[in-house]
């Protein structure tokens, strides 16, 4: 019997911090997938062979196009005759239903949801859930979305309350962990340092959201009191010009690294020798915020505790007190404060960090995030009713 078949449509595939997507799409066990995007990227970090490269700018003709926009004043997804490229993929593929990967997304290629004959779920994963200002009717095409849809997946509760906030019906929301491979990242014991050279860790994107100002300016405190403790920064970023000149602002250069993009080899290679991890993230003005970092994650399957804060997700990995400790967005001192405390005892560490990779692989194991979005994809299809059609 053959497996049913999901249309992955992301519009680029994939940006380098896009790895929780790649896991998903190559991870499914009960379903086929291809994947349909306008640009494909990082082919050799991210390598899958059904993909269906869709034109970014089809040619059409300028009076047909000026018609449609102007005077039919048509959305996007006609004027740019892009619907021709989706139709034929999913005909050609025999979809029995899409996942559109991020809200914003979802939103572009509404008149085609509600015209297509399969049902699709959308899936949000943290700056999606902003409601463009710019753009007065993007708050109302996002609530006629989450109508047209069966099933709505976030990431984390803190995004499906958010969902909630902006019109989407609870009743939709399902949760959509993104899982760790386990195997990638064993447990590490590691040896606690006797001469105060901690090595403090984070993996993430070097953008305002991760908190990496709050994080340089605890480590700097940190370090008065521990002038061997190092830090190292794992990621690529626009910030990272301005965190340079701020960490020798805060006098603290010689001991800030930056190592760049890692794998999982890299990533792995620094956790082994890193004592603890720092997520501080941040809710932005706008409600970007994040879902639950898989570096995070990662990091904490090796074994290591964790210092980061109550912010989005974050909460529903780390428990306070017990895989790590959880301050609140912003404050460098209670950063610090911390990272002091953590550190004040090897073995209270040490239990940290074990009950750290514990909860990762009791909540976060890859095959069972697979097992239950796949589960979605079948509660999906069962939801769905056909309707009228405008799009074949």
């Amino acid at each position: 019997m053959s497996k049913p078949v999901v249309a992955s449509y992301c519009t680029t595939f994939l940006k380098p911090e896009m790895l929780h997507v790649y896991r998903q799409v190559s991870g499914l066990r009960r379903y086929e997938t291809f994947v349909m995007t306008k640009e494909r990227m990082c082919e050799d970090r991210y390598p899958f062979e059904a993909v269906e490269l869709l034109p970014r700018n089809p040619r059409r003709n300028f009076i047909s196009r000026f018609y449609l926009k102007h005077v039919r004043k048509l959305p996007p997804l006609y004027y740019r005759n892009e619907v021709a490229g989706l139709v034929d993929a999913l005909k050609r593929r025999n979809a029995d239903l899409m996942h559109i990967y991020f809200g914003h997304t979802g939103v572009h290629l509404l008149p085609f949801i509600e015209g297509w004959k399969r049902p699709c779920v959308v899936s949000f994963h943290g700056a999606d859930v902003i409601l463009r200002e710019d753009r007065p009717d993007y708050a109302t095409n996002m609530r006629t979305l989450f109508g047209a849809v069966p099933l709505v997946l976030a990431r984390s509760h803190s995004l499906a309350q958010r969902l909630e906030e902006i019109g989407c019906p609870k009743e939709k929301i399902r949760l959509n962990r993104t899982g760790i491979p386990l195997a990638d990242f064993p447990y590490t014991q590691r040896l606690m340092p006797a001469d105060g050279e901690w090595v403090l860790a984070q993996s993430c994107r070097l953008i305002p959201k991760k908190g990496l100002r709050t994080a340089f300016r605890a480590f700097a405190r940190f370090r008065q009191r521990y002038p061997k403790a190092r830090y190292i920064v794992a990621g690529e970023g626009p910030m990272q010009a301005e965190l340079e000149k701020l960490a020798a602002e805060l006098g603290i250069a010689e001991a800030v690294s930056f190592t760049g993009f890692l794998d999982a080899r890299g990533l792995n290679e620094l956790y082994a020798q890193a004592h603890l991890f720092l997520h501080p993230s941040e809710m932005m003005e706008d409600f970007n915020q994040e879902g639950i970092p898989n570096a995070m994650l990662e990091a904490m399957a090796t074994g290591l505790p964790v210092a980061a804060t109550l912010h989005g997700g974050i909460p529903e990995a780390v428990a306070n007190e017990q895989s790590g400790l959880l301050v609140p967005e912003r404050s460098p001192d209670a950063l610090a404060d911390a990272l002091e405390r953590m550190v004040e005892s090897s073995e209270y560490l040490q239990i940290m960090g074990r009950r750290a990779s514990e909860s990762v692989r009791a909540e976060f194991e890859q095959g069972s995030a697979i097992a239950r979005l796949e589960d979605a994809y079948d509660e999906a299809r069962a939801l769905w009713s056909p309707r009228a059609t405008v799009a074949a």
